[in-house]
């Protein structure tokens, strides 16, 4: 599975987890130039 956006390869990985039709990639499978940290959390 890939994640792009505005042709940036964002993620990929073949280990997503799908949850209620939505593809979770691994935390190791981003390309972390395209993130930043942030200051809320979910879970």
């Amino acid at each position: 599975m890939k994640a792009t956006w505005n042709g940036a390869l964002l993620a990929q990985s073949e280990a997503t987890v799908v949850v209620d039709g939505n593809h979770y990639f691994p935390p190791g499978s981003l390309a972390r130039e395209h993130f930043a940290e942030s200051a809320t959390r979910s879970t």
